[in-house]
């Protein structure tokens, strides 16, 4: 008799029979405010009917017409649909099916186009899980552990984390750009470094946003040493922080940009975008993949696209994101970390909202995070942690969450921290 790999953990115990906006229902019919959207990817909420509709079509026309075999019109007007939203320039895209996959397009198109071999990445970042990609993640041990050697030509720069520093943002921010500096003095020779990646929100790392200062010294250190940006928008992107990138707010610019999960509203699909005279310099048959911008996945991203638009969720997000995050905060402030375990921090931006535990030495607190969600998940709320010990735990429902679902979240999150935390 087979079964699944023992070390698939799942993070709740629902066995999920059926999906609905921001509800998971289980065997019993018993709803779940599901807070999780499968890892930000059900960006529209579950099996919204403009999505199912558009992939039934789909899969009753034309699954599978293999991209570098023949060609298709859902992947022709996806492309054309992708210029509306993507950042100004980047005008050339490749698709695939997931996040690491996309972030190893990204990296190989970097190093191919700069000729140079090596790539600095920002401490607490997660890119994915493949070889290239768990080389680039530092978010937890976890991911880079067991397997190695891992890919070498990386090297690791602090990402500013005030709350881990114990600094504010500016001194946190001028830290993190002062010890790039040093890394490209002592490590990575600008002639040897062919990009920085970042993520402009921590994802598995904790939920920590990047700011207008980091990233406008990433953007200078490029320009100045012939480096490329890329801006990995795997969680961040499609809405996810109230803005439609995540480096939105901060008025970033990307030389490659890597995006998916909420992209086809949990079909798999990723893709990375860069100019043109970028992308033509990445080497014949560098770029391809079997399953890589498959029909059906591309007919579910374009009815995405038209649901974030005509919903008006992108707004939705940055309103719905804020009242979140204000109730998150009224939680926090009954529940200090003053000489006793409890919260240590509330950060995010949109519905990418974090709630970081700490112990009465204010050390990171995975045990009673876990608690909490395990406590959250009783009530029928389903959350996730992150970060570095699993010491946050993440809100991130669909972007088509109501203020009464925001309301009723906060309501359970309430009595779950209680339980908990008395």
């Amino acid at each position: 008799m087979t079964e699944l790999s023992p070390v698939l953990k799942q993070a709740t115990p629902v066995l999920a029979v059926r999906g609905e906006g921001v509800y998971l229902y289980d065997e019993d019919g018993r709803a779940h405010l599901d807070f999780t959207a499968g890892i930000g990817v059900t960006s529209t909420g579950h099996c919204h009917p403009r999505v199912v509709e558009a992939a039934q079509q789909q899969v009753a026309t034309l699954i599978h017409g293999q991209y570098t075999t023949v060609m298709h019109q859902p992947l022709l007007t996806l492309t054309e649909r992708l210029a509306e939203v993507l950042p100004q320039g980047l005008d050339s895209l490749f698709f695939a099916n997931s996040g690491s996959e996309a972030v190893e397009a990204a990296m190989r198109l970097a190093k191919q186009a700069t000729g140079r071999p090596n790539i600095v990445v920002f401490q607490g970042s997660f890119h994915g899980r493949t070889i290239g990609a768990a080389s680039l993640t530092t978010s937890a041990g976890k991911f880079r552990s067991g397997f190695g050697p891992l890919m070498p030509g990386v090297a690791i720069a602090p990402f500013p984390n005030p709350f881990y520093y114990g600094w504010d943002q500016q001194t946190a921010t001028r830290f993190a750009l002062r010890e790039l500096d040093q890394l490209l003095a002592g490590v990575t020779a600008p002639a040897d470094t062919a990009a920085f990646i970042v993520e402009p929100v921590l994802g598995e790392g904790g939920y920590v946003a990047a700011n207008a200062e980091f990233l406008s010294g990433l953007r200078e250190r490029a320009d100045r040493h012939g480096i490329l940006l890329i801006l990995d928008e795997v969680q961040t992107g499609f809405g996810r922080t109230g803005r439609f990138w995540g480096h939105d707010h901060f008025a970033g610019r990307p030389d490659i940009v890597v995006t998916a999960k909420g992209l086809a509203s949990g079909f798999p699909l990723s893709a990375i975008a860069a100019p043109r005279a970028i992308m033509e310099k990445a080497w014949p048959g560098s770029q391809g993949g079997t399953y890589g911008g498959n029909a059906v996945a591309c007919a579910a991203a374009i009815a995405t696209l038209d649901v974030i638009q005509d919903e008006k969720l992108v707004e939705n997000s940055a309103e719905r994101g804020a009242q979140l995050l204000t109730g998150l905060r009224a939680v926090a402030e009954q529940y200090p970390a003053d000489g006793r375990a409890g919260i240590g921090d509330v950060r995010g931006l949109g519905l990418m909202a974090g709630t970081e535990f700490v112990t009465a030495d204010g050390e990171p607190d995975g045990a009673t995070a876990a608690l909490v969600q395990a406590a959250a998940t009783r009530r029928g709320l389903l959350l996730l942690t992150c970060g570095t010990r699993c010491q946050v735990v993440r809100m991130i429902p669909a972007l088509v969450v109501t203020e009464a679902q925001v309301n009723d979240g906060l309501s359970r999150w309430t009595e779950a921290v209680r339980e908990v935390l008395g």
